[in-house]
C-alpha cells in the first residue's frame, strides 16, 4: 500500500501541474480518491488545495471572435462549407500568434444552422464554439475524406490549446456515408480488402474527431452522433478535459464512444454514451507510449460491446487509471473489462461505485498472450469496489441497432472472471463490496461435474479477450485462474434460478483470501470449489440456512 500511495501521489501532482480548472463534481471525486486511497484525513485536507488539473485555458475576458458566416458559410445543409470553416480556423490561429498569447483567445463561432462540411483541421490556440442550434454535418461523399490517407471530420495534429465547446451537435451521418462508400467500392473507385468478406475496413471509414500528439485539449458540452467508425480518438495526447458531452452512435459497426490511446493526464466526466461498440475504451497501440493518469467519473454508458474497457490493443501499458461513478445498462458484454494481451503492463487501476443493470457480465480481467514475441503482459494492482450488477438471462442489447454478435452455441450465463495464463499470474487484485445478481438458468447438465477437472477449460492464450472466450465455465458466479494475491471481501452472489455449477471456482491460484462472502439461492453443492490453490484462506462465509455447510466448500489438493 505504501508503494501505491507514492505512485498515486505522483499521479495527483502530475495532474495538478497541468494547471487546469475542474468542475466541482470532478474535483470532489478526485479529493475523495486521494482521501480514501492515500489515507488522507479531513484534518489534512488543507495540505491539498483545490487542484486545477482540468480546464487550463478558460478564455480571458477580452476575446477575439470569428463567425464562420463572415467567411461565406451557409447553414442550409446543402452548401459545402469546408473551405469557409477552415479559413476561419486559419485566421484564428494567425491572430492568436500575432502577439502575447496570454492576452488573446480566439474563438471560431458556429452559429445556429446546419453546416455541411468535409474534413477540417483545428490548430493551436483555437476554440471551435458551437452555439445552440448549431449542427456540423459531415459530408456523405466518402471521397471527400481522402482516397488513401483517411481524414477524420475534425482533426488536430501536434496542436496545443485546442477546444470544441458549446451546446451544438456534430453529426457524422455515418449510415449514409457507409452507403456511399459501398457504392464506390462496387464501382471500383475505392478498394478494400474486407468489405466483401465482412464489412468495409476501419481504415476506410472516417471518425468524427481524431486528435494526435496534441496538448491541452478541451471538449465540453457538445453532442456527437452517427459515426461511420470510432466516434472520437485521442492518440498520444496530454492534458485533456472532456466534460458533459453526449455521444449517440449506432449507425454502423465499430462505433466506440471514445478511444483514449497512449494519453496522459486525461479527464473524462459527466458524459453519456449510447454506442454500437465499446463505450469508453483505453488502448495502448504500439510500443512508444502508455495510458497514464486517466480519470473517468460520473458517466452513463449503453454499449453493444463492453461498457468501460482497457484494451484490446495493449502493446505499451496502462498506469494509474481511476474510474468512479459509472452507470452501465443494456450492455452486451461486461460492464468493466480490464485486458492486456499484447505485452502491455497494466498497473494501479482503481474502479469504484459502479451500477450495472441488464449486462452480460459484471467484470472481466484478462492477461493473455496474443502477440507473437517473447514479451508477456503483466497485471498488478487492481482494485474494484462498490459494484452492483444485474446479469441478464437473455441478450442484453437485443433490439438495438448493430447489436453484439449472437453466439453460435447454446450457453449458460457467463460468470465474472480473473484469468492469467500458465507461468504468468495476475497479481494483487482486490474485490470489495460487490453484489452480483444472476437471472439465467443453467441448461447444460454436463456442467454438473465440469468443475472437477479444470484442464478441460481451454487456456486460449492468444484468443480475443471477451467474456465468452473459454466457452461455458464451471462456475456461475466467479471463475479465477492463474492469480497470485487475491482478496475478496464483502462479496455477494445471488442466482435467482436453477444452477448446475458451483458459485465460485478457483484454480492455480495462490495467496487467496475470501472474507465475508455471501452466496444466496445456490442449490448446487459444492458452492465454492478450489483446485490446488496455495495459501487459501476463508473467513466468515455465509450460505442459505438449508445448505449443508459441510459440503458447501470443496478444496482439492
Amino acid at each position: 500500500m505504501a508503494i501505491e500511495r507514492r505512485i498515486l501521489m505522483k499521479t495527483f501532482i502530475a495532474m495538478k501541474r497541468t494547471r487546469k480548472k475542474v468542475n466541482k463534481e470532478a474535483t470532489k471525486h478526485l479529493i475523495h480518491f486521494l482521501m480514501v486511497f492515500l489515507g488522507i484525513g479531513i484534518s489534512n485536507m488543507i495540505l491539498f488545495p483545490m487542484c486545477s488539473f482540468a480546464n487550463s485555458y478558460e478564455p480571458p475576458s477580452q476575446r477575439i471572435v470569428l463567425n464562420i458566416r463572415d467567411f461565406g458559410a451557409k447553414g442550409d445543409a446543402q452548401t459545402i462549407n469546408t473551405s469557409y470553416i477552415q479559413a476561419a480556423i486559419d485566421k484564428a490561429n494567425k491572430l492568436a500568434n500575432d502577439g502575447p498569447l496570454i492576452q488573446k483567445s480566439v474563438q471560431v463561432i458556429i452559429p445556429a444552422g446546419r453546416f455541411l462540411t468535409g474534413p477540417i483541421k483545428l490548430k493551436s490556440n483555437v476554440t471551435l464554439h458551437l452555439l445552440k442550434g448549431a449542427v456540423i454535418l459531415g459530408t456523405t461523399n466518402r471521397i471527400d475524406y481522402g482516397e488513401k490517407n483517411l481524414h477524420p471530420l475534425i482533426s488536430a495534429n501536434n496542436a496545443t490549446n485546442v477546444a470544441i465547446i458549446g451546446s451544438g451537435c456534430i453529426d457524422g451521418q455515418g449510415a449514409e456515408l457507409v452507403k456511399n462508400l459501398i457504392s464506390l467500392l462496387r464501382k471500383g473507385i475505392l478498394s478494400d480488402n474486407f468489405w466483401r468478406v465482412k464489412r468495409p475496413g476501419e481504415n476506410n471509414r472516417p471518425m468524427i474527431i481524431g486528435m494526435k500528439g496534441c496538448k491541452k485539449i478541451k471538449i465540453v458540452g457538445i453532442s456527437i452522433k452517427n459515426s461511420a467508425c470510432w466516434v472520437q480518438d485521442y492518440d498520444h495526447c496530454e492534458d485533456v478535459l472532456i466534460d458533459s458531452i453526449q455521444v449517440v452512435s449506432t449507425d454502423y459497426w465499430n462505433n466506440d464512444g471514445i478511444d483514449i490511446v497512449n494519453c496522459k493526464n486525461f479527464t473524462l466526466s459527466n458524459s453519456f454514451f449510447d454506442v454500437a461498440d465499446d463505450g469508453i475504451c483505453l488502448k495502448s497501440e504500439g510500443d512508444s507510449g502508455i495510458c497514464e493518469n486517466v480519470f473517468v467519473t460520473n458517466c452513463k454508458i449503453r454499449s453493444s460491446a463492453s461498457g468501460f474497457k482497457l484494451g484490446t490493443g495493449s502493446y505499451g501499458g496502462f498506469k494509474n487509471i481511476y474510474v468512479k461513478g459509472l452507470i452501465i445498462y443494456d450492455t452486451y458484454r461486461t460492464a468493466i473489462s480490464l485486458e492486456t494481451v499484447d505485452g502491455a503492463s497494466l498497473e494501479n487501476v482503481l474502479v469504484e461505485d459502479v451500477k450495472a443493470t441488464n449486462v452480460g457480465g459484471a467484470f472481466f480481467i484478462r492477461l493473455g498472450h496474443r502477440n507473437q514475441d517473447n514479451k508477456y503482459s503483466t497485471i498488478k494492482g487492481v482494485v474494484i469496489r462498490n459494484l452492483v450488477a444485474t446479469i441478464s438471462s437473455y441478450k442484453p442489447d437485443i433490439g438495438y441497432p448493430f447489436e453484439g454478435p449472437k453466439l453460435s452455441y447454446i450457453h449458460n450465463i457467463f460468470p465474472s472472471s480473473i484469468t492469467g495464463i500458465p507461468g504468468h499470474d495476475i497479481q494483487d487484485v482486490q474485490l470489495e463490496n460487490i453484489k452480483i445478481v444472476y437471472e439465467g438458468i443453467d441448461q447444460k447438465s454436463q456442467l454438473a461435474s465440469s468443475y472437477l477437472n479444470l484442464n478441460n477449460v481451454p487456456e486460449n492464450e492468444a484468443g480475443y479477450p471477451e467474456f465468452s472466450m473459454f466457452g461455458d465455465l464451471p462456475a456461475w458466479g466467479l471463475f479465477i485462474r492463474h492469480c497470485n494475491g487475491l482478496k475478496l471481501r464483502n462479496l455477494t452472489l445471488i442466482n435467482k434460478q436453477q444452477v448446475l455449477r458451483p458459485a465460485i471456482v478457483l484454480g492455480g491460484t495462490s495467496n487467496v483470501e475470501l472474507k465475508k462472502i455471501g452466496i444466496e439461492h445456490a442449490n448446487f453443492l459444492p458452492i465454492i470449489f478450489d483446485d490446488h490453490s496455495e495459501k487459501f484462506s476463508l473467513y466468515d462465509i455465509q450460505f442459505a440456512k438449508d445448505v449443508d455447510s459441510s459440503r458447501a466448500i470443496m478444496i482439492k489438493r
